[in-house]
């Protein structure tokens, strides 16, 4: 087993408690940031050997001996396993004057952990945010591909899940869609608030070293450095920010899940998941389950948990860095890996998911979706619109009472709600009609569905 030497200890006399040091270690989750430590510390190496601190064999030396760090991890995780350090800082440090001897004690010159594992941190999730971008990019690709499936299908769009109007298939697609392209801006957003480089500002003050931390910024891609070293290792705002950012994520994919879960059930029948997303009934031979959709809505809370807990943890701590923003991680690792999987299992239901067009349009003909229609052809004849409405709220009630559509009604019975209803009238009440009159931009009609999809497909090249 490795053990390697504390980054601290002269101040000390006694031995830590045990039961103290598992709780304070952080090795066991924060080794996800070994890479983009790893990357840091050759590059502050660099700015070391820059600024004289460092000859340039030293600065080599230490560059190689990361490097073979690296390698030796890469060929064999199983390295990991058995390390007893207190984090990953540690362990780097440990195993890099193992390999390389005392010249590997000079490389946490001019820096502290505090400014270090801000930079790791922020490296691991500038990296992470681009997976999960296109993650989010693979919903909305399914998303558009199973609207041009179903380009002419119709179903009941719902307000208070009460049948409203009717819409094409693939402008309910592209509600999810658009979505979902305010979560990726979000996410680009917050992508350029982490791409600020911390390094440099050591434990707190900043380093008293002649170190050119734009140079150090330069070479890790960083767009920028911290502009005050206080603020710079005690900030997690980005780290809050993400993972807010990937609540709304969890909420739209959450919507998704439960659309579809509705619509996959026996009463609505609109659409039929295969088996690769469906799982049985222990107990109940027939039962065919949207398991894979109900994970997703259900793992939305565990991401807005973590959201308000990394508030919590920020909201009370003093300038600058406290050892409560150790919690930052397993919240952030834990948002990235499931707002991942949440995403891929989208994608994979949606292009294992059919729509039903016969009975979403029978649904969507029928419980008198065409009343607005009604209404607007009154409208367009000199009818006020509040005198039209209650004239087809009537119509309605009679049509209900008659066990009839709007459009089922006779010309005879339509003029006792309104003498200026004329036999034009079942054209405006057709479903096609309804559907094409939505013109606006924005709209439900075909023309614009497939503008807007056109659109949305050439967004994703």
């Amino acid at each position: 087993m490795t053990k390697p030497t504390k980054l601290w200890g002269g101040r000390f006399q006694g031995e830590a408690n045990g039961t103290f040091v598992e709780f304070n270690n952080s090795f066991h989750f924060d080794v996800r940031l070994l890479e983009a430590d790893i990357r840091a510390s050759v590059a502050h190496a660099d700015g070391l050997k820059a600024a004289g601190v460092l000859t340039e064999g030293e600065a080599d030396k230490i560059g190689r001996g990361l490097a073979k760090l690296a390698k030796m991890i890469t060929k064999d995780s199983s390295i990991l396993d058995s390390v007893d350090a207190e984090d990953v800082h540690s362990f780097i440090e440990a195993k890099l004057v193992e390999m390389i001897g005392d010249t590997g004690k000079k490389l946490h010159t001019g820096r502290s952990r505090n400014d270090q594992v801000a930079t790791a941190f922020r490296l691991w999730l500038r990296d992470e945010i681009v997976a999960v971008d296109k993650r989010v990019s693979d919903v909305q690709r399914a998303l558009v591909e199973i609207a041009e499936q179903h380009s002419k299908a119709v179903l009941p769009g719902y307000t208070h899940l009460q049948k409203a109007q009717p819409v094409l298939w693939a402008h309910w697609c592209l509600a999810y869609f658009e979505m979902f392209a305010r979560d990726r801006e979000r996410l680009s957003q917050v992508a350029k608030r982490i791409n600020v480089m911390p390094l440099g500002s050591a434990a707190l003050a900043g380093t008293s070293f002649n170190i050119d931390r734009n140079a150090v910024a330069k070479s890790l891609g960083f767009g920028s450095v911290s502009a005050n070293s206080l603020d710079a290792v005690s900030d997690r705002d980005f780290a809050i920010e993400f993972v807010g950012a990937c609540s709304l994520v969890m909420v739209h994919l959450s919507r998704l899940a439960e659309d579809l879960i509705i619509y996959c059930s026996n009463e609505f029948g609109f659409v039929t998941l295969s088996d690769a997303v469906s799982s049985g009934s222990s107990l109940m031979p027939q039962k065919k389950n949207p398991d894979s959709l109900e994970l997703i809505r259900g793992k939305a809370g565990r991401i807005f948990g973590h959201h308000a807990g990394l508030l919590a943890t920020m909201k009370g701590l003093p300038l600058a860095y406290n050892k409560d923003m150790q919690e930052d991680k397993e919240a952030v690792f834990d948002t990235v890996d499931t707002v991942k999987i949440c995403l891929h299992v989208a994608a994979i239901v949606l292009d294992n998911c059919a729509v039903n067009e016969d009975r979403t349009r029978e649904a969507a003909t029928r419980g008198h979706l065409n009343a607005t229609e009604l209404a607007d052809y009154l409208v367009k004849r000199g009818v006020p619109f509040r005198i039209a409405h209650e004239a087809v709220g009537k119509a309605v009630l009679f049509g209900i009472g008659k066990g009839k559509e709007l459009h089922e009604l006779t010309l005879d019975e339509l003029r006792k709600i309104s003498a200026k209803i004329d036999k034009d009238v079942y054209k405006a009440l057709s479903l096609e009609q309804t559907l094409a009159s939505k013109n606006a931009v924005g709209g439900t009609s075909p023309k614009q569905v497939a503008a807007a999809l056109k659109k949305a497909k050439k967004s994703l090249t």
